[in-house]
């Protein structure tokens, strides 16, 4: 069993920066990819961002590249995703979720956070 709790969420204006963490419990964090998805409001939940066991490999959505970048740290079993240039259109509920690969598909992924909320105001 894998539990994770996202935090970092809040209210920023256009332009802004916010750093969302994802801290796992149990042993298994380092030999699990991590990814983050988001929801807004009338929409699917939408791939984001996820990151493989080693760190080395990464992937992100379009519309967020060289925006935000995602991180982990396996010694202090957490993941992060730093993000910059925010627009309102990131406006969402940000789920950090474990998986035991590397995955665009929410449906690879087993486990999931509460999320927690992005409002970025224009």
């Amino acid at each position: 069993q894998v539990q994770l709790a996202e935090s970092g969420g809040g209210l920023v204006q256009a332009g802004g920066s916010l750093r969302l963490s994802c801290a796992a419990s149990g042993r298994t964090f380092s030999s699990r990819a991590m990814g983050w998805f988001r929801q807004a409001p009338g929409k699917d939940r939408e791939f984001v961002a996820a990151i493989s066991v080693s760190g080395y490999s990464t992937l992100y959505t379009d519309s967020v590249k060289g925006r935000f970048t995602i991180s982990r740290d396996n010694a202090k079993n957490t993941v992060y995703l730093q993000m910059n240039s925010l627009k309102p259109e990131d406006t969402a509920v940000y789920y950090c979720a474990s998986s035991l690969g590397l995955t665009r598909l929410p449906t690879g992924y087993p486990y999931w956070g509460q999320g927690t909320q992005v409002t970025v105001s224009s």
